[in-house]
């Protein structure tokens, strides 16, 4: 497949991007600082540039079988908007250019997730990740009224753990405080969902 990949200097973008070359797929990330990128491939093509950049965008996207976002807001108290701005613009190049499957990372408790949050992650996400998680609410409705094959994944605390295979996924998940799952098994199951229907136009938590 030909993939896009935005976010791919985080930590779970650098594994799917990995994850996917190793795969054998052909992959196009978008990247303002290239050398946070920790992966060189002749299947690799860095686009330089800005997720809120629509030329950026365009060239990232255009070809792709599919579009894979892993963008985060590292900002805790100011709202930049990168999450639902860049995923606007995603949105609307992919149906420009007829590009229709969209598999993006959120959080667990976003949404209708919250509901099924212990009292204490409650806390934080209307505490000190209020900020990201008010852009993130945004993001996910758009991503819902795109007319796009989207999928959502909200994975609970991100680890640097490796890759083990081993996760549950489900719509209406109701975990535990201290839930975790590592940002490689995200980026395996986001590649899956790349090419698979199980999850479409669904926004499932995935857990360790």
């Amino acid at each position: 497949m030909r993939l896009a990949i935005f976010g791919a200097t985080g930590g779970t973008g650098v594994a799917l991007t990995q994850q996917a070359l190793d795969a054998g797929h052909s992959v196009r990330v978008l990247v303002r600082n290239p050398s946070r990128l920790p992966i060189s491939s002749d299947r690799m093509r860095v686009v330089l540039g800005n997720v809120l950049d629509r030329e950026s965008v365009v060239k990232t996207v255009l070809g792709s079988d599919a579009v894979l976002s892993c963008l985060g807001q590292r900002n805790l108290v100011k709202n930049l908007h990168v999450l639902s701005g860049g995923t606007r613009l995603i949105l609307d190049v992919m149906k420009q250019h007829g590009v229709k499957r969209f598999v993006c990372e959120t959080s667990f408790g976003v949404a209708e997730s919250y509901n099924d949050a212990p009292l204490f992650a409650k806390l934080v996400f209307r505490t000190m990740l209020r900020v990201p998680y008010s852009d993130k609410v945004v993001q996910e409705a758009m991503i819902r009224e795109s007319g796009l094959e989207w999928t959502i994944v909200r994975p609970t605390r991100l680890t640097d753990g490796p890759k083990t295979g081993n996760y549950t996924v489900g719509e209406r998940l109701r975990c535990k405080a201290g839930a975790s799952i590592s940002r490689a098994d995200v980026a395996e199951f986001m590649l899956h969902e790349a090419s698979a229907r199980e999850w479409i136009c669904k926004a499932p938590t995935i857990t360790s």
